[in-house]
């Protein structure tokens, strides 16, 4: 059984360790259906608070009315320019955290990638965010013999994933999903296979 690679925060300030801690705990088990949620995806504490309190099963989903809206995301690109999640409004995303240094990854990377070719035509966006490889070279290096096509956000710090709100990236690889309206609409812990992703992306496209 490949193991997942546990993501190495470094050294950070007292208050982002504070709201990397907050993020530990994610998005609620949903079950099998391809669409679940409710009470059991979120935390309905009194007073109102939202919070997500543990993972997705893969190829589930967050009942809409039960998403929130995804942090304002953003970041340098490996090929040049900048990457804001912003202009993907409109857009089903796939937000995949990985690295070069992570083992699932060295197989995940480049499925999606084949899945991403495959969607791209009705509107699906895919967009890598390399965290914690200290040399934007050797990214370079790696994603190009990965031969990942769709974009990667440079992210050695792994901000991203503290941009995107409640949502803990505890270890590589990651996958979010955020749907037409920039809501987070799952997150998948661990490796994940093209037919994992295929029911929540057909139900995500099909809305409205």
């Amino acid at each position: 059984m490949v193991r997942c690679s546990t993501l190495h925060t470094g050294t950070v300030n007292p208050v982002r360790r504070r709201v990397a801690a907050t993020a530990v705990g994610v998005f609620a088990l949903l079950g099998a259906v391809a669409c679940a949620g409710g009470k059991d995806s979120v935390d309905q504490a009194a007073g109102g608070q939202f919070r997500y309190v543990s993972a997705n099963q893969k190829g589930t989903v967050i009942k809409a009315g039960d998403r929130r809206a995804a942090g304002p995301v953003k970041g340098p690109l490996l090929a040049g320019g900048n990457y804001a999640l912003s202009g993907d409004q409109g857009h089903v995303v796939v937000m995949n955290f990985m690295a070069s240094w992570c083992g699932p990854c060295q197989t995940e990377a480049p499925q999606f990638d084949a899945l991403y070719r495959e969607r791209k035509a009705s509107g699906v966006r895919f967009v890598g965010f390399d965290v914690k490889d200290p040399s934007q070279d050797a990214s370079k290096a790696w994603v190009a013999d990965k031969g990942i096509s769709f974009p990667v956000v440079y992210d050695e710090p792994a901000k991203t994933a503290l941009e995107l709100g409640k949502v803990p990236i505890a270890g590589l690889p990651a996958t979010v999903l955020v749907d037409k309206r920039g809501r987070v609409a799952a997150v998948y812990s661990g490796q994940v296979l093209p037919k994992d992703l295929t029911p929540a992306l057909d139900l995500l496209t099909a809305e409205s």
